[in-house]
């Protein structure tokens, strides 16, 4: 029970972790080229991630098995977090946090096609009610009679289509690498990746901005950690569903920091993704998972 507390304590803390960088981005995404802001993002959390795996084991693990399928997901992540920050160029935190939120649905889809599994009618369910809670979101005009919204608000389901993609990678990872060397890889090659657009796309940092850059990494790196501490206390069965929680820091940062107080339409869309996610996160009695 202890353990089980413990992993729900870190699952909470890495989400909030999470919220503050996503915060911290869209803060940094007014003085910064988005290609900026990413490359700060990956490689001082590559170099977080880094130092922490050498000191608990005491060595880089770097050798994998499968370099192709670690390059790919690595480049799989880059993208994911360049479509969520041009998003938050444009869009409220909540709204892209909420429409980012789709991956589960996504995620189901990609395991029935790809890996063959079994997936349960609860759980193509939850992915029929996510995707109404999108459509909500997104609120097309010809649907509510409403202006449409803006057409960032795009951006976040591309980044959870290309999550869900992130997420087969890393199931088929887990049979060839040790975990601590996925983790290891997460940021290596986006690191390089957006090192090679820093000539294209840089502004020159002030000290307190080399400071926020080398946070929002910090932050980056600390997440994940903090979430592998988690899955490794606590099943994701009581884990996965929890995560729907995120879009209520998003809320509760976006209307403290920026001003952005979701309206109605828009909470009852949060609502029916987070209901969708959750039937989709919950493990089916009959097999366990």
């Amino acid at each position: 029970m202890q353990s089980r507390l413990a992993g729900v304590a870190l699952q909470l803390a890495a989400l909030a972790t999470f919220v503050m960088m996503d915060t911290l981005t869209k803060l940094l995404t007014a003085g910064f080229p988005v290609a900026q802001v990413m490359w700060a993002r990956f490689l001082f959390g590559f170099i977080t991630v880094a130092i922490a795996l050498r000191l608990a084991t005491g060595h880089f693990p770097w050798r994998s098995r499968a370099p192709g399928w670690q390059t790919l997901r690595s480049l799989t992540l880059a993208g994911c977090n360049l479509l969520f920050t041009n998003a938050l160029v444009y869009i409220p935190l909540a709204d892209a946090t909420a429409v980012g939120f789709a991956s589960p649905l996504f995620t189901i889809t990609l395991a029935a096609i790809v890996l063959k599994e079994s997936v349960g009618w609860r759980r193509w369910a939850g992915v029929g009610i996510g995707l109404l809670g999108v459509v909500v979101l997104l609120r097309p005009s010809f649907l509510f009679g409403t202006a449409p919204v803006h057409w960032a608000m795009v951006l976040p389901l591309g980044t959870a289509a290309l999550f869900a993609v992130y997420q087969i990678l890393t199931r088929r990872l887990a049979g060839l690498d040790d975990p601590r060397t996925t983790i290891f890889h997460t940021s290596l090659a986006a690191s390089f990746v957006m090192s090679a657009t820093t000539p294209f796309a840089w502004a020159w940092p002030s000290v307190e901005g080399w400071g926020a850059l080398a946070l929002l990494g910090i932050l980056g790196g600390a997440g994940h950690g903090l979430l592998v501490m988690a899955f490794a206390r606590a099943p994701a069965s009581l884990l996965a569903p929890m995560s729907y929680t995120q879009i209520i820091w998003a809320v509760i940062a976006g209307a403290l920091v920026f001003g952005d107080v979701p309206d109605l339409l828009t909470l009852l869309g949060m609502a029916i993704v987070a209901v969708g996610g959750i039937l989709v996160a919950l493990p089916d009695r009959r097999r366990g998972g």
